[in-house]
């Protein structure tokens, strides 16, 4: 079976992460996959990036372009706008090459256009890694426009000028004539695709995001605080993204007050921040911080979450985050909201803590139950490395998306 994927990138954001590594299990299951981007950061060669000054040239001035087109919004949303206008070659390089299905990740930052995608003639899978797909230009929203449609009466009060979010939304309409299988990471965004007025009755499947559980594997704690030069005798609490950790949908707002409800605990816990603007945050809390800064290196990664003794996802909404998955097959708890995909990573009582949205009480009252008791803390650690080579390893994985390519091939033949 010979799959051509296409993402933005095969590293940096965490979209990218989960695509790079989904691709590297397919590869590892004998799925021929390669891996199409516009930004290539690894040396694998079954990843394609631009070839060429002329193509480089290309993909650095396309995203330029469109945010030309993006200025157009007025609005005090903080949250990233895709207006994906630039038309490129890609449609015309999918259809002719020998692939029997395409495998879309994230193809934003101009990458793909809305026309160009409804273009390819191929089979398609398009893995979801946030809300943009069924939204307008947005791609993470608390408001419900995607349900009803844009309509011109239900833009919201903080978005003036030029509707980008709806001609967005009516160029997906007009451009995406046929359905495309839909997968999903999480349960929660499963739901949202069924419910939007853009794909509603979709085929939608649900697989998890993948994780080398190799590794991504349990290590000596004590030593890896040694090494990063952390504490011994604390509790460490981790927090970080690899995006900007200050973004109000990771929540740090959130983590800070719940910080301020362990305040004179016996033995307060200490808070290890990573990521980008890790090195400004949280000034205000009311706990000792250790930054880590932005980390791109995986090894030294894994030794943040080997010397946490719980990893807090403070999340507003998220899909299904990597560090979640990473924290788990690395043997660490994690305490998050019970929202979005969290639900998806966190077995509540068994692997971690599920606290009320978005109640710092609660999520302070986890933080505590899980690292107060030693034996209980480590329990779940070895349920939450249970839960990881179970449920995301790259064989489990790879066997799933291997039977959505083979239905889809299947219908498409019949058809």
């Amino acid at each position: 079976m010979k799959v051509a994927a296409v993402s933005h990138a095969d590293g940096g954001g965490g979209a990218a992460r989960a695509a790079y590594r989904i691709h590297q299990a397919l590869r590892a299951a004998g799925v021929d996959s390669q891996l199409h981007v516009a930004v290539a950061a690894s040396d694998d060669q079954a990843v394609h990036g631009p070839e060429g000054l002329a193509a480089r040239l290309a993909a650095w001035l396309r995203p330029r372009l469109g945010n030309q087109v993006r200025r157009l919004l007025r609005s005090s949303s903080p949250v990233l706008h895709s207006p994906a206008i630039v038309p490129s070659r890609w449609a015309a390089r999918l259809n002719a090459s020998d692939a029997d299905l395409v495998h879309l990740h994230w193809v934003n930052a101009e990458m793909m256009s809305i026309a160009d995608i409804g273009r390819l003639r191929k089979p398609v899978v398009w893995t979801l890694h946030d809300m943009w797909a069924f939204c307008g230009a947005e791609h993470l929203t608390e408001e419900f426009r995607w349900k009803a449609g844009y309509e011109e009466d239900n833009r919201p009060p903080y978005e003036r000028g030029f509707d980008l979010n709806r001609w967005t939304w009516q160029r997906k309409r007009r451009h995406w004539r046929r359905p495309m299988q839909i997968v999903t990471p999480s349960r929660w965004l499963a739901s949202c695709v069924e419910a939007s007025r853009l794909m509603r009755g979709w085929p939608v499947r649900v697989v998890p995001n993948a994780i080398d559980v190799e590794r991504w594997a349990p290590a000596d704690g004590r030593q890896a605080r040694s090494q990063l030069g952390l504490p011994q005798d604390v509790p460490l609490l981790l927090f970080g993204a690899m995006s900007d950790v200050d973004s109000r949908h990771k929540g740090l707002d959130l983590l800070v007050a719940a910080l301020g409800h362990l305040r004179g605990r016996p033995q307060a816990p200490e808070l290890v921040v990573f990521g980008q603007g890790a090195s400004a945050a949280p000034a205000e809390s009311a706990v000792r911080v250790h930054h880590a800064g932005q980390v791109r290196d995986d090894a030294r990664l894994r030794l943040l979450y080997c010397a946490a003794d719980a990893v807090v996802i403070a999340s507003r909404q998220d899909n299904l985050p990597n560090n979640g998955l990473e924290a788990h097959a690395c043997g660490r708890p994690v305490v998050a909201f019970d929202t979005g995909g969290l639900p998806d990573i966190v077995e509540h009582g068994r692997t971690g803590y599920l606290a009320r949205p978005f109640d710092p009480g609660d999520l302070a009252a986890g933080i505590e139950w899980v690292i107060g008791d030693p034996d209980r803390n480590a329990a779940l650690g070895r349920s939450a490395r249970e839960r990881a080579v179970a449920k995301w390893s790259y064989p489990v994985v790879a066997s799933t998306y291997t039977d959505v390519y083979r239905d889809l091939l299947q219908g498409w033949q019949q058809v």
